[in-house]
C-alpha cells in the first residue's frame, strides 16, 4: 500500500514525449482473440511489478472490444493513488521491462520495447479513466457504433500520419459522438461506474 500521508507534489506542467514523434507504421487488423490473453499476461506482470501498491488495472482501447478491428497494440489503464508519486509505480514498471514514452500532466505512458502494449497510468478518479471505460463498454454492446468507429479508423488510416498522436487526435470527433450516445442511452456499465 502506498503511504497516503505523503505530501502531494505538483504534477508536471509540460508534455514530454521520450523519443520524439513517431510515424504510424501499423494498420488495422481483424480482431484477434489472443488480445484478452495478452492483456491478462500484462495485468499479472503489472500487478507483480507493483506488489504492495494500491492500483486498479483494466483493458481498454479497441483490442478490448470483441469483434472490433484494431491496431495490434493492447492498451491498458492503471489507476494509482497519486500520479505525482512516480517512485511508487514508475520504477516498478520500468524494472518490469516497460519503457517510458510520455510524461504529461495527469498521465504517464509506458510501453513494451516492441511497442505492442501501451500502459496508461492515471490517478484514481481521473475522468479519463471513466471515459475509457464508458467508451469500451458501449462499443462492446452497440454493434452500430462499433461498426461506425471501425469505419472511421479505416478511413483515417488511409491517410499518412507524421505522428501516432496526430492519428489519435483525428479520431476525437467520432469518439465524442459515440460517448455522447452512450451517455444519452443511459449506458453505465459496471466498468464505467467504478471510480478507478
Amino acid at each position: 500500500m502506498t503511504n497516503s500521508s505523503k505530501p502531494r507534489r505538483p504534477d508536471v506542467t509540460t508534455v514530454e514525449i521520450i523519443g520524439g514523434p513517431e510515424v504510424l507504421k501499423v494498420g488495422l487488423g481483424s480482431y484477434d482473440p489472443r488480445w484478452p490473453e495478452i492483456y491478462l499476461q500484462h495485468r499479472r506482470r503489472i500487478l507483480d511489478a507493483l506488489a504492495g501498491v494500491d492500483v486498479d488495472v483494466e483493458h481498454i482501447g479497441s483490442t478490448s472490444v470483441p469483434g472490433l478491428a484494431a491496431k495490434p497494440i493492447v492498451d491498458i489503464v492503471v489507476a494509482v493513488t497519486d500520479i505525482t508519486a512516480e517512485e511508487d509505480y514508475l520504477d516498478g514498471l520500468l524494472a518490469a521491462g516497460y519503457e517510458l514514452r510520455v510524461r504529461e500532466p495527469g498521465h504517464r505512458l509506458v510501453r513494451t520495447p516492441a511497442r505492442d502494449v501501451h500502459v496508461h497510468v492515471y490517478e484514481r478518479g481521473d475522468a479519463a479513466v471513466h471515459e475509457y471505460l464508458l467508451f469500451r463498454d458501449h462499443l462492446r454492446t452497440d454493434a452500430d457504433d462499433r461498426a461506425l468507429y471501425e469505419s472511421a479508423k479505416r478511413a483515417l488510416l488511409d491517410q499518412r500520419w507524421n505522428d501516432m498522436n496526430d492519428y489519435a487526435d483525428a479520431k476525437t470527433d467520432v469518439i465524442l459522438a459515440i460517448k455522447n450516445r452512450a451517455r444519452e442511452s443511459g449506458h453505465s456499465s459496471e466498468g464505467a461506474r467504478r471510480s478507478l
